[in-house]
């Protein structure tokens, strides 16, 4: 089992950047396919951004180009740099850890996009 604990949400204005870090406790981190997650006030929730445990990585198309995925398995870290961040992308941001058939989720941090 896996804990997760997301961190670096906050306010920032059109343009701007910000870079998520998602901290991973227990064994076995580097075994665990890795994503983010996001979920908007009224809105389901969309996945962002995945990275496999092989390094594979993938994207929404409206991140693409200004959002970058990836880890840090000795330090058991996943990471979400966002840069030209615009008042869409404005929601709650969700770490999820994903191993067989098991799937583990942190507790969200809040990002704001707004002039």
């Amino acid at each position: 089992q896996v804990q997760l604990v997301e961190s670096g949400g906050g306010s920032v204005q059109p343009g701007g950047s910000l870079r998520l870090s998602c901290a991973a406790s227990g064994s076995g981190f580097r075994f665990y396919h890795m994503g983010w997650y996001r979920q908007a006030p009224g809105k389901e929730r969309e996945l962002v951004a995945r990275i496999t445990a092989g390094g594979r990585t993938n994207y929404v198309d409206s991140v693409k180009g200004r959002f970058t995925i990836s880890r840090n398995n000795a330090q058991n870290t996943l990471y979400l740099q966002m840069n030209s961040l615009k008042p869409e992308d404005t929601a709650v941001y969700y770490c999820n850890a994903e191993i067989g058939a098991s799937s583990y989720w942190g507790q969200g941090t809040q990002v704001t996009v707004s002039s």
